[in-house]
């Protein structure tokens, strides 16, 4: 009763309250999206107004983002969600917004129980429990099919993130196979750990052998950017990722990688964020 009753509210809101056809149209232009039919435009053009109502996105330090930039951003955050249910993101509510690549201060807490802290550098960051950090500088380049796309990967890591700790399993539809889901992915894995280990050219961001949760948000990447790559090279990851994401993009990308004629000279400003806990 109550899922129907969100569902008509939801529905009435869409109604009223579309994206403006001059702002989604510098969205729907960009290369990520070549190849969707017009259903799949209106239903991602849906799932996009659903998200920047129910997100609060905050730009920092002096970062001012205008309606079509804030377009631009949910269009990438909800083409993994498009064919999925409008709730798959509905167990976090904010996307925090740096104008370059920022310094992020982390903690963690080893297997005799110290803590430890450390820095990184990052484009964007997936908060357990908290909000989604991006680099608006590297959103505004994700969009180019050259297999890195940072929205993408970030959100990857939030769905993986809806049955606990990022880990490269996240909650599977029904008819999936998770013994096959976890074979497919070990074997990749294990395969860029050890192109890794020995400095091997690989068709794949060697960052996936980084960890299990890094190698399902890797090959998210690719599988909405450059997925010709993942038939050719693992293609059990393709197959995985179709049946999951529920998109099927070699048919729709054509199978060269694109990027502009400009390359950005700078990443911006690396900005410090507060450790963990820091949040208001």
């Amino acid at each position: 009763m109550f899922g129907f009753l969100r569902q008509r509210r939801r529905a009435s809101f869409l109604a009223a309250n579309p994206i403006p056809d001059a702002l989604w149209q510098t969205a729907i232009d960009l290369p990520l999206f070549i190849g969707l039919t017009a259903e799949e435009r209106e239903r991602l053009r849906e799932h996009a107004a659903w998200f920047l109502h129910t997100k609060t996105i905050t730009p920092l330090h002096e970062l001012t983002l205008n309606d079509q930039a804030r377009v631009i951003l949910a269009a990438q955050a909800v083409l993994p969600i498009m064919n999925l249910d409008f709730d798959a993101y509905d167990d976090w509510s904010e996307v925090v917004v740096y104008p370059g690549q920022f310094l992020s201060r982390d903690r963690y807490t080893d297997h005799i129980g110290l803590v430890h802290e450390y820095e990184q550098h990052l484009a964007g960051q997936a908060r357990p429990e908290g909000p989604v950090l991006l680099s608006w500088l590297d959103v505004s380049q994700s969009p180019w099919l050259d297999g890195w796309n940072v929205v993408i990967h970030e959100l990857a890591h939030k769905l993986d993130m809806r049955n606990g700790d990022a880990n490269g399993r996240p909650p599977l539809h029904a008819g999936m196979d998770a013994a096959v889901w976890k074979a497919a992915f070990s074997e990749a894995y294990n395969h860029l750990r050890r192109l890794a280990d020995h400095d091997m050219y690989s068709p794949i961001d060697l960052y996936a052998a980084e960890s299990p949760a890094e190698c399902f948000a890797v090959f998210s990447e690719y599988f909405f950017e450059t997925p010709h790559a993942l038939v050719t090279h693992y293609p059990r990851i393709y197959e995985q990722l179709k049946q999951f994401y529920r998109q099927d993009p070699v048919n729709r990308l054509p199978a060269v990688r694109y990027r502009p004629a400009f390359e950005p000279l700078d990443f911006g400003p690396v900005i410090p964020t507060p450790v963990p806990g820091g949040w208001a």
